[in-house]
């Protein structure tokens, strides 16, 4: 049931909200008073990024040499690597995850030396796990 209107607390609260209804006034927010933190959890270890996301940000890309046995035996397919790359866009740790033996060296060999712009999180670098695909196909 309704009984009318509320009693307004006991105290002085003008202090904390002014017309604005922003606690502290609006009068900060707006002149650049006083500034809010902004915090960013601390990254645990590389972020999981897509091969695709990464495609892009690849800028030397060196072509893996056909091995001579696998291209003589007609060998084609696709190498999966999973790799780490650091906050400066190097291959830190690179290891196979599938893809035919006889051609698994050749596409280690290769994605070593690709090199990568930075993945930026919150306007800064940071270490990323991602797969690298490495297909290897002969002419008909």
């Amino acid at each position: 049931m309704f009984k009318g209107p509320e009693a307004e607390p006991a105290g002085n609260f003008s202090s904390l909200v002014d017309d604005s209804g922003i606690p502290g006034g609006s009068k900060d927010v707006f002149r650049g008073g006083r500034t809010i933190p902004v915090v960013r959890p601390d990254n645990k270890g590389p972020v999981h990024i897509s091969s695709g996301v990464m495609t892009g940000l690849l800028i030397r890309k060196a072509v893996p040499v056909y091995p001579p046995i696998p291209r003589e035996a007609r060998i084609q397919g696709t190498v999966v690597l999973q790799a780490t790359i650091s906050k400066i866009g190097t291959i830190e740790n690179l290891r196979v995850v599938g893809g035919p033996a006889m051609l698994q060296q050749a596409a280690l060999d290769a994605v070593q030396a690709w090199r990568y712009r930075p993945y930026l999180l919150n306007g800064q670098p940071v270490e990323v796990e991602t797969t690298v695909n490495v297909v290897f196909t002969l002419d008909r």
